[in-house]
C-alpha cells in the first residue's frame, strides 16, 4: 500500500544521511520527490540517489538550494509549483552543528547555525504555504532534535536552534489547521550518520548507550518511517506536536 500515491514532497538536505533516507521512503510509498542539496561536493550524490527515486517509478529531482537564504527558497518552491502542479509535503531537514563552548564561540558560528536550522524552517515554511493553502491541505514536517528539548554542554546554538523549530511548529500548527495545513516536528536521538560516527566507538558510545532505554542507536531508516507518519493521512488528526524518536532517551 503507497501512503503518498499522487503526492510531491519537498526534502531539504537530503543528498545523504536521514534526508536521503526520507527521501527514499516518501518515494518507496508513490510521492514525487525533489531534494535539495548545498555542496557541489554533494551534486554526485543527490544525483544518484534521484535515479535511485525514478526507479521506484515516481518523478525525482535534485537541486542545489541553501534552505538558509530566503530568495533560493522562493525559487526552490515556484520552480516545483510550475514542474509538478503541488507541494503536498515539506521536510525541512537542512541542518548543521558547530560545537563549541559558548565561552569559544564566535558570532560567526552562532548566526550560521541559525541561518541553516532555524531561519531555513521560516524560509521554506513561508513559501510552501502558499500553494498549500490553495489546495486546503498539506504536511509541514520539521526536523528538531532531542537536543532541542534537553540541551547539551557544548552545543548551546545547536539546542537553540532546535528549540526555536519546536515553538516554531507549534505557532504555524495553530495557524494553519484551520485550513487543513499540519505542523509538526520530529526529535532525533541518537542516530547513525555521518555527523554521530564519532559516538559510535570507545568510551562515548558506552557512556551514550547506557542512558538510551532502548541501548542502540537509531537508524536514519527509523526517522524516515516517522516522517511518512507524519506526512501521510496515518496522522490526519496530529498536528502542533514533537515525536521523539529517540529510543526512550526522553523519558
Amino acid at each position: 500500500m503507497q501512503l503518498l500515491a499522487g503526492k510531491t514532497s519537498i526534502v531539504t538536505g537530503a543528498a545523504r544521511g536521514i534526508g536521503a533516507a526520507i527521501a527514499l521512503k516518501l518515494a518507496e510509498h508513490g510521492s514525487n520527490v525533489v531534494l535539495t542539496y548545498v555542496s557541489d561536493s554533494s551534486a554526485e550524490k543527490a544525483n544518484a540517489l534521484v535515479a535511485q527515486i525514478e526507479g521506484m517509478g515516481v518523478k525525482a529531482k535534485a537541486v542545489k538550494s541553501n534552505a538558509g537564504v530566503f530568495a533560493e527558497c522562493e525559487t526552490l518552491v515556484n520552480d516545483t509549483i510550475k514542474e509538478f502542479g503541488a507541494i503536498d509535503v515539506c521536510v525541512n531537514n537542512a541542518g548543521i552543528s558547530k560545537d563549541n563552548l559558548l565561552l569559544r564561540m564566535s558570532e560567526e558560528q552562532w548566526d550560521e547555525v541559525m541561518d541553516i536550522n532555524l531561519k531555513s524552517i521560516f524560509n521554506m515554511t513561508k513559501q510552501v504555504i502558499r500553494p498549500m493553502m490553495k489546495a486546503k491541505s498539506g504536511s509541514i514536517i520539521n526536523m528538531s532534535s532531542i537536543i532541542g528539548i534537553r540541551g547539551n554542554a557544548g552545543q548551546s546554538s545547536y539546542a537553540a536552534s532546535k528549540a526555536g523549530i519546536i515553538g516554531f511548529t507549534k505557532s504555524i500548527a495553530a495557524e494553519l489547521g484551520s485550513r487543513n495545513i499540519r505542523c509538526n516536528a520530529i526529535a532525533p536521538g541518537f542516530i547513525e550518520t555521518d555527523m554521530t560516527h564519532y559516538l559510535k566507538d570507545g568510551d562515548a558510545a558506552t557512556s551514550f548507550l547506557q542512558k538510551i532505554p532502548l541501548g542502540r542507536f537509531g537508524k536514519a531508516e527509523e526517522i524516515a518511517n516517522t516522517t511518512l507518519f507524519l506526512a501521510s493521512d496515518m496522522s490526519s488528526y496530529i498536528t502542533g506536536q514533537v515525536l521523539s524518536t529517540c529510543g526512550g532517551l526522553n523519558i
